[in-house]
């Protein structure tokens, strides 16, 4: 009876070598850290062949990449990413987010795509030895961070539509500033949608985001500072930009609720979503809701003055207020915080912000600041 095949190997951390820049960069100014332009003195690449397995994963100086021309990433777009961040504490320590989040995200969207699974754990290693290598890079300023963008490409040469038997996982770091340190105006989109049923909205895969490239242009022509994504004859109100949407209103039946839209599969189910609704229900002070919302039923909040804020929440901003949107030719003042007209966050939003930033900023002990 014939043996069976070893299993190929996985990611292996202590297999990690590392080759040291031998021209280091000098650590970006605050003043200049314009969101996702400047980049550390490192990188991490893993690859992977249908034939071996995972290599062993390598840290080397940041630089091109060298891909065939005739790449499956090049030509079909099979290509998922995550976007995380290293924050550092009053006493100097860094800290990543809830990590094993976008590991898992990055997994299930990985699967989608016929991508290769990984040990979760294992490639989190390698990313907080990265990040422990070029950590003088992590701002030391509340409100800065490190941000840490793992991306994962099919890379066989091959035109034939099928799945991608090369691969490569690879993390570069750029440290930035507040992404929206105001607030925000959004023009609903009538005619174009995000994510549909049935489709690929609630993986993180670069195809769902070049499509929106052109309506965030050209809303950003007019004026406006995000798309507010509908969906379906209702215009049942989905995603801001890359964002998840949450409004907080009084309810039909006369309740405080903050409400974002379900994990229906249309919806990219977000870290700091997730994060946000498992604050807000810990408080215990008010309704937290994932169910389908419209724009008619904001319009009618907004007559009868039941709307109370609405904000974006993701990790490159944290949360933005919402203070305008633009529907079907009209524009409508979205309240931010009656009681200060130069506010930047409505009251809600302010509290949730601080809360979690007091967590990524290990402020507040929890387990979701996970030490590098």
């Amino acid at each position: 009876m014939a043996e069976a095949a070893a299993p190929l190997p996985d990611i292996d951390a202590s297999k990690l070598t590392v080759s040291v820049t031998k021209e280091p960069k000098a650590v970006y100014g605050l003043d200049n850290l314009a969101f996702g332009k400047n980049f550390t003195d490192h990188m991490l690449c893993i690859r992977y062949t249908e034939e071996k397995g995972w290599e062993a994963p390598e840290i080397k100086p940041y630089g091109p990449l060298s891909i065939d021309p005739a790449a499956f990433v090049l030509n079909y777009s099979i290509e998922t990413f995550e976007g995380m961040k290293a924050y550092r504490a009053a006493d100097g320590t860094v800290n990543l987010f809830r990590p094993e989040k976008n590991m898992k995200r990055l997994s299930t969207s990985a699967h989608r795509i016929m991508l290769p699974q990984f040990d979760q754990d294992q490639f989190l290693q390698c990313i907080k030895e990265l990040v422990r290598l070029d950590q003088r890079f992590v701002p030391d300023k509340y409100g800065y961070s490190l941000y840490v963008r793992p991306n994962f490409i099919g890379t066989e040469p091959n035109l034939n539509l099928k799945y991608s038997r090369e691969a490569l996982l690879y993390v570069y770091l750029s440290p930035v500033g507040p992404y929206f340190p105001r607030t925000v105006k959004l023009c609903a989109n009538t005619t174009e949608v995000r994510a549909w049923p049935g489709g690929v909205g609630n993986y993180k895969l670069g195809g769902n985001y070049a499509p929106a490239v052109r309506p965030a242009m050209e809303v950003e022509k007019s004026g406006y500072d995000q798309v507010l994504w509908l969906l379906g004859d209702d215009h049942y109100v989905t995603e801001v930009g890359t964002m998840n949407f949450f409004v907080y209103w009084i309810n039909e039946q006369g309740e405080r609720e903050l409400v974002t839209a379900p994990l229906d599969g249309i919806i990219l189910p977000g870290v700091t979503r997730d994060s946000l609704l498992v604050l807000a229900r810990q408080w215990g002070e008010f309704k937290v809701s994932e169910r389908k919302i419209t724009m008619p039923d904001i319009l009618c909040a907004l007559k009868e003055n039941r709307f109370l804020e609405a904000f974006g929440a993701g990790t490159a901003c944290v949360v933005c207020s919402v203070a305008s949107i633009l529907y079907n030719g009209s524009d409508y003042a979205i309240p931010v915080d009656p009681e200060d007209p130069a506010a930047v966050f409505g009251p809600l939003t302010k509290r949730l912000r601080n809360e979690l930033l007091d967590i990524q900023y290990g402020k507040t002990p929890s387990p979701w600041a996970v030490p590098i």
